[in-house]
């Protein structure tokens, strides 16, 4: 997922779905879209470590919508722009349901030394 407004190459025509977070998710593969970035002289950062959140709720589709605006609200505070969903599992807990979403931080920017925008 990419966060709306992100600088992107000229090159690059984003294959997206935005969500009401005001983020956009990839439909192309990854392999391809790192491609085009590299080819553009774009760098796709990745973040060491592992993201991850977990809601419980009845409403798997609500609970999924608040895991991802907890890990956004995440990826925000180390000032980066995108985020690699690795893994989404739903389980129960004494029949109580609940999702936990694993990501990656990932930050889209022109060059090859990360810089923030903030």
């Amino acid at each position: 997922m990419v966060e709306g407004g992100t600088h992107l190459p000229k090159s690059l025509l984003l294959q997206s779905e935005s969500d009401s977070n005001g983020w956009a998710a990839l439909k192309d593969a990854r392999s391809a879209f790192e491609k085009t970035i590299q080819e553009a002289g774009w760098t796709f950062f990745f973040m060491a470590g592992e993201i991850k959140t977990t809601v419980f709720g009845f409403d798997k589709q609500k609970a999924l919508r608040t895991a991802l605006k907890r890990l956004i609200a995440d990826v925000k505070l180390q000032h980066c722009n995108s985020i690699e969903i690795t893994q989404v599992i739903g389980k129960s807990f004494l029949k109580v349901p609940y999702v936990s979403v694993f990501a990656h931080v990932r930050h889209l920017q022109k060059g090859l030394s990360f810089s923030s925008p903030h």
